[in-house]
Order: C-alpha cells, then sequence, then structure tokens
C-alpha cells in the first residue's frame, strides 16, 4: 500500500452522546478522511471515543449527527466491505481456527470445499499451518489474534478496521504480528484498500501509519492531523521515527 490522497472514508461532523437520565456527551463534529491505500491510527486520551469512533465508521453505532460516507454512499448500517478486527479476539470457542475463519467466508458464493482450501491457506499465511483443527483455548493470544485477523481478511475486505488489536499481547508477540500485517497488506496480497485502527500506544502509530488523526479529551474533536511521509519499513532508532514519536507524545500531552 502506497498511500494516495484519494479518500474513500469521509468522516464528516460526526458526534455522539450517550442518552438518558443524563446526556453523556462523548464525540462532537469529528471530521477525517481515510484515503486510498492509506493505514490510518485513531489516537487519543483513555475514554476520548476512539472504539465508539470506529464502531460508528463501522456502521454497529448510530451517530447522533453527521454522517461516515464510503465511496459517496453514506453508511447506514454494517457494510458488506468492511471487516472487523477486536481487540479480544472474539473467537467461536466451539468452533475449530479453520471453522472460525471460515466464518469471513459465509456471504461468499463458493463450495465448502472451497472454504476449506482459502481457510487453510490464510492460516499458513498467519503462520498456523498445523492448528487448523485446533480450538481456539489451545492457542496463544498472539495466535488466536492472527485467527481473528485471518477470518477478517478472509471476505477480501475493501477496508479493515482494528480496534487496539495488538494491545491484548505482549510486546514481543505484538511487535511480530505488526510486521506480518504490514507485510500482507504492503505486498497487496489482498484488495484491502483502507486500513483505520485504534491504538493507544503511540510508537504503534508512529511505526504503522501512514496518517495519525488525534482526539483530544470528551466531548472530543480532532484536535490533529499528521500526515506521515516516511517510507517502510521504519527504523525505530533513527532520528526521524523518534522525533516522530515525541512529536506525537507532544500534542498528546498538552492542554
Amino acid at each position: 500500500m502506497a498511500a494516495r490522497d484519494e479518500p474513500i472514508i469521509n468522516v464528516n461532523g460526526v458526534s455522539f452522546a450517550y442518552t438518558g437520565e443524563n446526556t453523556i456527551r462523548i464525540i462532537d463534529d469529528a471530521t477525517f478522511t481515510a484515503n486510498d491505500e492509506e493505514i490510518v491510527a485513531i489516537i487519543g486520551p483513555s475514554g476520548c471515543g476512539k472504539s465508539t469512533l470506529l464502531r460508528i465508521m463501522a456502521g454497529l453505532v448510530k451517530s447522533l449527527t453527521g454522517a461516515v460516507v464510503f465511496n459517496g454512499k453514506k453508511v447506514a448500517g454494517p457494510v458488506p466491505q468492511f471487516s472487523f478486527v477486536f481487540q479480544d479476539f472474539a473467537l467461536l470457542p466451539w468452533l475449530t481456527n479453520k471453522e472460525n475463519v471460515k466464518l469471513g467466508l459465509s456471504r461468499m458464493r463458493i463450495g465448502n470445499a472451497e472454504k476449506d482450501r482459502k481457510a487453510t491457506e490464510l492460516l499458513d499465511q498467519f503462520g498456523l499451518s498445523g492448528f487448523e483443527d485446533a480450538y481456539p483455548n489451545m492457542l496463544s493470544g498472539g495466535m488466536k489474534q492472527r485467527v481473528g485477523i485471518a477470518r477478517a481478511i478472509a471476505s477480501n475486505p475493501v477496508v479493515l478496521l482494528m480496534d487496539e488489536p495488538f494491545s491484548a499481547l505482549d510486546e514481543l508477540t505484538a511487535n511480530t504480528l505488526r510486521e506480518d500485517v504490514l507485510y500482507l497488506l504492503r505486498e497487496g496480497k489482498f484488495p484491502i484498500r483502507s486500513v483505520v485502527m485504534v491504538t493507544h500506544n503511540v510508537e504503534e502509530a508512529a511505526w504503522m501509519a501512514d496518517k495519525i488523526v488525534m482526539l483530544s479529551d470528551k466531548p472530543s474533536h480532532v484536535k490533529w492531523i499528521k500526515k506521515i511521509e516516511m517510507k517502510h519499513p521504519r527504523d525505530k532508532h533513527s532520528k526521524e521515527f523518534l522525533a516522530l514519536v515525541d512529536e506525537i507524545y507532544t500534542k498528546l500531552t498538552e492542554r
């Protein structure tokens, strides 16, 4: 993926509030784009509504005002061309790993033998050859998330949405999986045209993203957008990378 300045998703003036006896406004007039062939990282203080905003983009939660537009059409519910990767893996424990991946193929009009082949191939690409018939409780956290990501991309989505996909993993496992995901995306092995990920990890955002969208504290708005021109793979020890991390931290903590 080489980022292009062609919006595939427009988030226009999105607001959200929890209503009831007391109305709690969470998001206030969030506006940004996710461009074609671009990885966007949404960061911000804890509780500012990052995950809620991602779910609004996915059509899983309805905004109070504003709209999310995908390829010129307003998102009014779950979008078939979107896939979602959850923080807590969200695997079905009574299904084998291959059967979990095959859930991502449920909308494709192909026979069961072809679904088996595709699921096996995906698990192999994520280093899980030999674990097709094992159950999720037999896997480590990193292996479970590999199954979750394989399931998400099985349907060949146009947009991949990821909600803190590596935060439940130890740092070594998370780094390996980040590298694997970047490799698959950059090599064009899948037709994914845009990735939007929520993260609280500044170094992760600096390492993976082509653009950073920073939210303020709630009621949150987009306080800063940073386009990153640094090429992949990035050197975490380079002056350029360390300066970027410092810049993000400075913006994140300024009042």
